[in-house]
């Protein structure tokens, strides 16, 4: 199992070079960007990218209702060139209270509109003409970017149907909030037996998880809990939650001990995790001394 970063940026935009960069010294595999109301994923690792020559870049992930495919294959292909060919492409529709909320779309059909989304997105970024028209979207064009070879796909999916739509049109899915039984009892082999009936290679499952090497993990609970307490109320997670029989967001971070969050990460790897993102959590010493521990764990 591959281990990477999940570089949050809570330090500013030369902050979350510089975290990259220390992940990439660590010896750390990847690490993906979160597209969330701040930076923008693809461009910072554009921008990273000569900074950090060896380490995988990749998002996780960019909101599909807020770009059209013609305009995230122009922006993903000119990453790819940027990164010398590092980026992986994590992809999503977000969620109903952030796109009729926030962008004042229609979240009507998301995985009709996912499967299309990936039906005229694979072409453009294969440099392919495209002339596509579904019921949720249209593309017609051609993106043209020289020597930028087309990024690996992953698409974030936690239900039946995206899982399917993942192994069959993508390379992967990316989870976040989903801890390993979940992972190993339900995702990867729904992904995987989709992959299998699609004629596709298996599927990467690449998954974020919080982890805290601390001596105090209700005070990390917590803060977690402060944090980002009100995404719980998203109706995918309270699914996920109430399927992995948590009561909130802060239940699923491995926070204790060397040998406690060794012992996650390696049930990780035993549900069939690919790649582990590392979103390490606590105060900064116990962010930093948890993060050289998991690089450690490869």
């Amino acid at each position: 199992m591959r281990i990477g970063l999940y570089a949050t940026g809570q330090a500013g935009l030369e902050g979350i070079v510089e975290d990259i960069a220390a992940a990439e010294r660590l010896g750390l595999d990847s690490a993906f960007l979160p597209q969330l109301t701040a930076w923008d994923a693809l461009t910072v690792a554009a921008l990273a990218g000569p900074r950090v020559p060896r380490i995988g870049l990749g998002t996780a992930v960019v909101r599909t209702y807020a770009q059209h495919p013609l305009a995230l294959a122009g922006q993903a292909l000119t990453a790819q060139a940027a990164t010398g060919g590092r980026l992986t492409l994590g992809i999503g529709p977000s969620h109903r209270e952030i796109v009729e909320g926030g962008y004042g779309l229609s979240y009507d059909r998301p995985a009709r509109h996912v499967r299309e989304y990936l039906q005229a997105l694979r072409p453009l970024l294969r440099g392919e003409s495209t002339d596509f028209r579904g019921e949720t979207l249209s593309v017609s064009g051609t993106v043209d970017v020289p020597g930028a070879e087309p990024p690996p796909v992953l698409v974030s999916a936690l239900g039946p149907v995206l899982l399917g739509i993942a192994g069959e049109l993508a390379d992967g899915t990316v989870t976040v909030w989903a801890g390993p039984e979940v992972l190993g009892e339900y995702v990867v082999p729904k992904i995987t037996d989709a992959a299998k009936r699609a004629g596709r290679p298996a599927p990467r499952v690449v998954a974020s998880a919080m982890l805290s090497v601390t001596a105090d993990p209700d005070r990390v609970r917590a803060d977690i809990r402060g944090r980002f307490g009100t995404a719980g109320e998203f109706a995918s997670y309270r699914r996920l939650l109430r399927q992995q029989g948590k009561a909130g967001l802060e239940d699923t971070v491995a926070a204790g001990d060397e040998d406690f969050v060794a012992a996650t990460v390696a049930r990780f790897a035993a549900a069939g995790v690919t790649d582990l993102l590392v979103s390490p959590v606590g105060t900064d010493e116990e962010r930093e001394r948890t993060l050289a521990f998991a690089a450690r764990l490869r």
